[in-house]
């Protein structure tokens, strides 16, 4: 079992709010929800039930057909899985609550009668979906699943992570030696993602031929899902542009250039579908930054990129049904000839979700130029604006964050850029390598 950080917020739910409040974990397919739960479950309870709607016997599927006597109902479930349950020392976790709309329903009773605590996992996409016709339950609390992030990867690895709050500390450079390790180790968490069986393989010595099918088959469960709330295979395509639509370097993504056909009405849906998928992040414009930077949020104008970095990078050279060893080997050592810029900054988006943080970025026109500047992400911190860029290379070339410095100097405490670089400054403009993202969204935090 991988060490994640969702199980201390479940035992925050658990010391506050068990026994009045049911828990939902939501997240994307195979981001290990339901592995999460049911180890949470043996670690903190007397003893647990486990109900899979997936794969669920009919004799038990009845059990559910009728609450009303909860004492009866106890009792049956308890019989028919062989296991005892004791007050306010067993949990009762629903698997795939989406499968079973009308049990989801009915955790506001069973959660009033607090006897036992309740867990739901589920995929978002299709809990809404399956929902239209019931009562949704207010006593729960939702709990956002991702997948594993760096700091847990290096925990699943057996690896030191104290080392990098040691660096981040320390603010002084770490050598170049130092510094090509640190980011290969980075670069080998994008090549593998978060997803733990990706992460298992990885651990477990296989190859990245191997790792790259065990990646191929979740983003073909991905469009399998799609495909069953849109036939017409508008959501996939979709999916499928976000890589190409980054590697343009673009300002936005567009639709119609996924679907090859006119923006129809129905997108719009098709895209709120896909993002409650927890495939993909959604990144907006701020149209004017201040430090209220939803109120001035452009609806129409985002970026889209993967949740998983490492499926990113699988989706980035899926032509292939097989991809060539060598093309990993080359991202590791940092030889890929193509400018993948795009895939540095795909991985600082899905770091800074993973914190919390909304993802908004900023363009505005260049006077000088037909491509406009912009600033790839806008974190706020303290009643002021922290402009951060990715770069993958190129460091000294950093014009758009030094215009919006001067454009909004009254309103920015820091400037950052991130990039395979050492830790140095030039002037005002901070300048971090990739892998201290996270101890850098952990000093804002506190």
């Amino acid at each position: 079992m991988f060490k994640r950080k969702a199980t201390d917020k479940l035992k925050w739910w658990k010391e506050n709010y068990g026994g009045k409040y049911a828990v939902l974990l939501q997240g994307a397919r195979r981001v290990g929800k339901s592995t999460i739960a049911e180890n949470f479950a043996k670690e903190n309870y007397k003893s647990y039930i486990m109900i899979d709607f997936s794969n669920i016997s009919s004799e038990l599927n009845e059990v559910f057909d009728d609450i009303s006597n909860l004492a009866i109902f106890f009792l049956k479930l308890q019989a028919l899985t062989s296991t005892e349950l004791y007050e306010r020392n067993s949990v009762i976790i629903f698997d795939e609550i989406q499968l079973a709309p009308k049990v989801r329903q009915a955790i506001k009773h069973l959660v009033k009668d607090g006897r036992y605590d309740y867990i739901e996992t589920g995929s978002l996409i299709s809990i809404k979906k399956n929902v239209k016709n019931i009562l949704i339950p207010s006593e729960e609390i939702k709990i956002d699943i991702y997948p594993m992030d760096y700091e847990e990867f290096n925990w699943a690895c057996n690896k030191d992570y104290s080392i990098y709050e040691k660096v981040y500390s320390s603010k002084k450079a770490v050598g170049s030696s130092t510094n090509r390790i640190l980011m290969r180790d980075f670069r080998t968490y994008m090549a593998v993602g978060g997803m733990p069986q990706a992460v298992e393989a990885y651990i477990n010595k296989k190859s990245f031929r191997e790792i790259d099918l065990i990646k191929k088959e979740i983003i073909n469960l991905y469009k399998d899902d799609f495909r069953k709330i849109d036939p017409s295979g508008r959501i996939s395509a979709i999916f499928e542009s976000i890589p190409s639509q980054l590697a343009l370097q673009k300002n936005r993504f567009f639709i119609s250039k996924a679907t090859n056909s006119r923006k129809r009405v129905k997108d719009e849906e098709f895209l709120a579908d896909l993002i409650d998928s927890k495939t993909v992040l959604l990144c907006r414009n701020v149209k004017d930054p201040s430090i209220a930077l939803n109120l001035t949020t452009d609806f129409d104008t985002y970026k889209l990129y993967f949740a998983d970095i490492g499926l990113f990078i699988t989706q980035i050279f899926n032509s292939k049904s097989l991809v060539d060893e060598n093309i990993y080997l080359k991202l590791l050592g940092d030889k890929l000839e193509a400018n993948l810029g795009y895939i540095y900054e795909n991985a600082v988006a899905q770091i800074i979700n993973s914190y919390g943080r909304e993802l908004l970025y900023h363009t505005w026109k260049n006077e000088n130029q037909t491509h406009p500047y912009e600033i790839d992400f806008l974190i706020d911190n303290q009643s002021k604006l922290i402009p951060i860029e990715v770069k993958s290379s190129e460091v000294n070339n950093h014009k758009s964050i030094n215009e919006f410095s001067k454009k909004y100097s009254s309103r920015i405490s820091r400037r950052v850029l991130f990039s395979q670089s050492d830790i140095s400054h030039d002037e005002m403009l901070e300048l971090k390598p990739l892998y201290l993202l996270p101890q850098f969204l952990k000093e804002l935090e506190n």
